[in-house]
C-alpha cells in the first residue's frame, strides 16, 4: 500500500473521557492536520508532542485545544506519514474534527486499516498483527502479557529457525539437481531424517500446547449446581469476592441464571450461579430449571454443590448421574461450618467422593448406591471434591485452586513461543506436521530428490501463512551465497 490515500479514524473508544485521539494515515496527513490546526511554528517537529487551536475551517473561530504528534515515513506505525490528535474527549469535537478532515481530503479508514497497512508496508507480520486484536480484547493482565509476547514477534522468532532449516533442505537439494555440473554434494538421508525430526518434535508441542492457549485466550465458563438451598449463591459469591447474587435462607431465591468473569489465575473464567435443580413448584421455576440444564450442558466446567450437613439425598444422586458424562466435574461439600452429617463424616474418611457413593455409606437407599457403582465403573476419574464454607471462606483458596487445576493443567508452559492462542495457527502447523511427515517417509524411502521437493514445500507453506511468506529469491540466495555456484 502506497499511503496515497489519507485515511482518519477516531481511535479512541465512544463516549465521553478527558481525552480523544483522531489518528490520520498517508501522503496528505500532515497538510490536513495544519490547515484545521494552528500552530505556533511550523513545519513541525517529528515525534514531538505540539499545543495546537483546532479552528473552524471557515470562521476560524477556535473550538478547542490539541496536542499533535506527528511520526514521518518510515518511522511510524504504518510506515507512512502519520498524525495524531489529542483532544479533549467530546464526542461532538472529535466527530467534527473528522468530519473537517474529510472535507479537506481525508477517507474514513476501514475497520483495522491502520493495522492493515501496518502489515502490508511490512511493520509488522500476521501473527502480531493478530496480537494487537488479542491484547485490545484481553480481560486479564495474563492475556495481555502474552498478547504482548506475541505482538514482540515471539512465535515468528520460534517458527523462524524451522523455517531456515526447511529453505535450507529446500536449497541443497533444488542445487543438487539444478547444478550437478558444479558437483554441489547431495545432503546424506540421515541428515534429512534427523533435521525433518527436530522440526516435527518442535511444532508438534506448539500444536500440543493450543489447548492451554485457547484457554487463555478464550477463558472458560463453570457452572455452578445443586439442589436449592445447598450455598451455590453463596459459594458464587465468595469465588467472585463480591455480593453479586441474592442470598437468602428460603429455597429457590435463583430462579434464573446469574453469571458474571472473574480473573482465575489470568484464565477468565466465567461463573454461572443456575437456579436450584428440584421438581419445580411453579411455571417460573421450571423454566429457571430448564435453563439450568442448558446451561450446564454448555459449560466448559461443572461444580456440584452438596449440603453437608445434610445426609446425602436422591436428588443429589441424580445430578450426580447427570452431571458426571459431561465432562470436568469438581464437587464442594458446602457448610463446613456446621457439625457434618454422620454419614458424610464415615463416608469421607480416607476414601474418594465416588468410592464412598459405591459402598452405599453417603446414600439412603441401596438402590440409589447400586446406580452409582454402575456409574462409577463406567466413569474412570473420580470427581475431585473440596470441603468449603461459604459462610467462613474455608476452603475457597483450595477450591479456586482445584478449578484452575482442572480449567488448564498445563499452565506451567512459559509464555514466549511455548504455545499457541490462536486457532488458524493451530490448523496451519498442523498441516506443516503433514507436510513433514510425508517427507519423512518419501526420505525414508530414498524417494528421488524432486518428489521430496513437494512435500517439503508442502510443510513449508502453511509457516508462510504464520509468519509472511517465502519467495524464489529466497531460495536463490541460499543456493548462490551458502553454495558458491559458478566460482
Amino acid at each position: 500500500m502506497t499511503g496515497e490515500e489519507t485515511i482518519v479514524a477516531i481511535s479512541t473508544p465512544p463516549g465521553r473521557g478527558g481525552l480523544g485521539v483522531v489518528r490520520l494515515s498517508g501522503a496528505r496527513a500532515i497538510a490536513i492536520t495544519t490547515s484545521l490546526i494552528q500552530f505556533p511554528k511550523l513545519p513541525l517537529e517529528t515525534q514531538r508532542a505540539t499545543l495546537g487551536t483546532f479552528t473552524e475551517p471557515n470562521s476560524g473561530r477556535a473550538l478547542d485545544q490539541a496536542v499533535v504528534t506527528c511520526y514521518r515515513a518510515p518511522h511510524s506505525y504504518t510506515t507512512e506519514d502519520l498524525v495524531e490528535i489529542s483532544c479533549h474527549g467530546s464526542p461532538i469535537v472529535l466527530r467534527h474534527l473528522v468530519e473537517c478532515c474529510l472535507a479537506a481530503g481525508a477517507r474514513a479508514a476501514e475497520p483495522g486499516e491502520f493495522t492493515l497497512r501496518a502489515f502490508l508496508n511490512g511493520r509488522i507480520d500476521l501473527t502480531q498483527a493478530e496480537a494487537i486484536r488479542d491484547l485490545i480484547e484481553s480481560h486479564t493482565l495474563y492475556q495481555a502479557r502474552v498478547a504482548a509476547q506475541q505482538l514482540e514477534g515471539s512465535l515468528s522468532r520460534h517458527l523462524k529457525p524451522h523455517k531456515q532449516t526447511l529453505l535450507h533442505l529446500i536449497a541443497k537439494m533444488e542445487a543438487g539437481i539444478d547444478f550437478a555440473e558444479d558437483d554441489v554434494a547431495v545432503i546424506a538421508w540421515q541428515e534429512i531424517l534427523s533435521q525433518l525430526d527436530r522440526i516435527s518434535g518442535d511444532l508438534q508441542k506448539l500444536v500440543q500446547g493450543y489447548e492451554y492457549g485457547r484457554i487463555v485466550r478464550e477463558g472458560l465458563t463453570l457452572a455452578i449446581v445443586g439442589r436449592p438451598n445447598v450455598g451455590k449463591s453463596s459459594l458464587f459469591n465468595r469465588l467472585l469476592n463480591e455480593e453479586r447474587a441474592i442470598v437468602t435462607p428460603i429455597p429457590g431465591t435463583t430462579r434464573d441464571l446469574v453469571t458474571e468473569t472473574a480473573n482465575l489465575g489470568g484464565i477468565p473464567l466465567r461463573f454461572v450461579d443456575t437456579a436450584g435443580i428440584r421438581a419445580a413448584v411453579d411455571d417460573v421455576e421450571r423454566i429457571g430449571v430448564e435453563r439450568s440444564f442448558a446451561a450446564i450442558a454448555d459449560s466448559d466446567l461443572r461444580l456440584l454443590v452438596v449440603d453437608a450437613s445434610t445426609p446425602w439425598t436422591e436428588d443429589d444422586s441424580r445430578l450426580l448421574d447427570k452431571l458426571r458424562p459431561l465432562g470436568a466435574l469438581l464437587v464442594a461439600l458446602n457448610k463446613s461450618d456446621l457439625a457434618s452429617h454422620p454419614s458424610w463424616t464415615h463416608a469421607t474418611r480416607g476414601r474418594s467422593f465416588v468410592s464412598a457413593f459405591t459402598t452405599g455409606t453417603a446414600t439412603p437407599s441401596s438402590e440409589s448406591a447400586g446406580s452409582q457403582k454402575e456409574n462409577c465403573e463406567a466413569e474412570a476419574t473420580p470427581p475431585q471434591i473440596v470441603h468449603t464454607s461459604a459462610l467462613t471462606s474455608d476452603g475457597i483458596s483450595e477450591l479456586k485452586e482445584k478449578i484452575l487445576a482442572l480449567a488448564a493443567p498445563s499452565r506451567d508452559l512459559g509464555v514466549e513461543g511455548e504455545f499457541i492462542t490462536n486457532l488458524r495457527h493451530q490448523q496451519l502447523l498442523k498441516a506443516s506436521l503433514e507436510g513433514l511427515a510425508k517427507a519423512r517417509r518419501a526420505a525414508g524411502e530414498h524417494v528421488h530428490h524432486e518428489m521430496l521437493l513437494l512435500d517439503l514445500y508442502d510443510a513449508l507453506r502453511p509457516l508462510d501463512l504464520i509468519t509472511g511468506a517465502t519467495y524464489a529469491d529466497d531460495v536463490l540466495d541460499i543456493i548462490f551465497k551458502t553454495f558458491c555456484v559458478g566460482k
